[in-house]
Order: C-alpha cells, then structure tokens, then sequence
C-alpha cells in the first residue's frame, strides 16, 4: 500500500490544486470525514465548509469550498467544487463585505420567497466556510493546528 495519493481540486473556473498528499479532510453532507491512503472507493455529496490537507513533505494547507462532489479511487482523490478557494488567496476586506451584503440580503427576503431565500442561505454558507478556512489558515500558520 502506498504511503500517499495525489489530489485535484477542480471548479468549473480552473484547476484550484494538484498535489500528492497524505491526509485530506472534506466536510461532506454526511459529516466531516478523512482521506488517508488506502481509503475505500467513495464519491459523496461535498458540504460547504473547510478541506484541511496534509502534504507529502508534511506541510498543511486549508480550503473553503461551496459544494460539489468527491470521488475517491485507489491513489487518487478529486473533488469536483462548485466553488473552491485557497485561504490565503481570501481577501478578508471583501469577504467582509460579501458577509455584510448576505446579511442585509436575508433581512429583505421574504419567507414566501423559497427559491431566493435558499440562494441568500447557499450565499451565507460559502460565505461562512471562507471565513473559517481564514482563520483555520491563519491558526496553521501560527502553529496552532
């Protein structure tokens, strides 16, 4: 059994990263689960929330993502995201911002209005998962993690 897997990451924009790895976790609609080599195949609905990583050479890294789908086969894990993005690549004055116009937004919605109240609530919840991929970020960089 190999000691390792490689890993893509990809949106309907572009490829967010590719690298072999030795731990992946990925919140799923079923839970938070954990990638590690030798992992039985499995495809599952992804949540919105933060993919921790481990690198080959040791180093972690964090991720916000949307939703979408993970499909994990003997050596080789992808995950097809709605939306992705890098912590570090995260502004933190725009996703302020962005916050700031989710909110006001679910303050105007009415609750017969299903299909825009559960684009504002879709908004709230990429919104929230870059929030903690920023602070998870910051916490690895600091040691915490």
């Amino acid at each position: 059994m190999s000691d390792s897997f490689h890993f893509d990451i990809t949106t309907p924009e572009r490829r967010v990263f590719s690298d072999t790895l030795i731990s992946l976790t990925v919140p799923t609609t079923e839970g938070e689960i954990t990638i590690l080599p030798g992992h039985i195949p499995l495809v599952s609905p992804i949540a919105p929330g933060v993919i921790t990583l481990v690198k080959k050479n040791g180093t972690k890294d964090v991720m916000a993502v949307s939703g979408g789908f993970i499909h994990v086969r003997t050596g080789n894990v992808v995950i097809l995201a709605d939306t992705a993005e890098r912590a570090e690549e995260i502004d933190e004055a725009r996703l302020a911002q962005a916050r700031a116009d989710a909110e006001e937004a679910k303050k105007r919605v009415t609750s017969e209005d299903r299909e825009q109240f559960a684009d504002i609530a879709a908004r709230l919840a990429r919104e929230l998962a870059r929030t903690k991929a920023l602070h998870k970020w910051r916490d690895i960089g600091r040691g915490k993690v």
